[in-house]
C-alpha cells in the first residue's frame, strides 16, 4: 500500500489543476470505453501466458479507462489517476448514481499500479492477477451502464 501521500479531495484536485473542465464529448468517453475493451482483451491474454503483473495492470488500465471516459461525457479531463476516484466520489457516489465500492475498488488498483510499478520487490501472484481482471470486467460494465444514465 503507498504510504505518506498527501490525501487530496475533490475540491483540492480541482484547485490544483488535477482536475479540469473541458467540453463534454460522448465521442471521447466512447473511444476511453473502447480503449477499456482492449485493456480487457490484453489482461486477459497476459494472464493466459502467466504474465501476472502485466495482467494486473492491463487490468487497472481497463478501470482507468472505464471511469475517465465519465469524466470526459461530464466534461472533465485528469491530471491524476487519484482525481479520477475523487471525481467519482463527489459527482456519482454521493448523489448516490453509483455505490461506494466501485471508487474503493479502484482506488485499490490504482495502488497496486504504482507499487507495481515503483516497488522493485513487489510481485503479482496469480490469484491476485484473476481477481484484478475479475473485477476490472465488472468495473467497466458497471461504468459503461453508469454512461447509458
Amino acid at each position: 500500500m503507498v504510504t505518506g501521500l498527501k490525501k487530496f479531495d475533490f475540491e483540492d484536485c480541482m484547485k490544483k489543476g488535477l482536475l479540469r473542465n473541458i467540453p463534454p464529448s460522448r465521442e471521447t468517453a466512447e473511444g476511453s470505453v473502447r480503449a477499456a475493451d482492449r485493456w480487457i482483451e490484453e489482461a486477459g491474454k497476459n494472464l493466459s501466458s502467466e504474465a501476472f503483473s502485466s495482467s494486473a495492470l492491463s487490468s487497472y488500465l481497463a478501470m482507468f479507462h472505464a471511469a475517465r471516459a465519465i469524466l470526459f461525457l461530464d466534461g472533465f479531463r485528469e491530471r491524476s489517476h487519484y482525481c479520477i476516484a475523487r471525481y467519482l466520489e463527489e459527482r456519482y457516489v454521493k448523489k448516490k448514481l453509483l455505490e461506494s465500492k466501485w471508487v474503493e475498488l479502484l482506488d485499490h488498483y490504482r495502488e497496486l499500479r504504482h507499487e507495481s510499478q515503483y516497488n522493485v520487490s513487489f510481485f503479482t501472484a496469480e490469484d491476485e492477477a484473476e481477481s484484478a481482471l475479475k473485477t476490472a470486467k465488472a468495473f467497466v460494465k458497471r461504468m459503461k451502464g453508469l454512461l447509458k444514465t
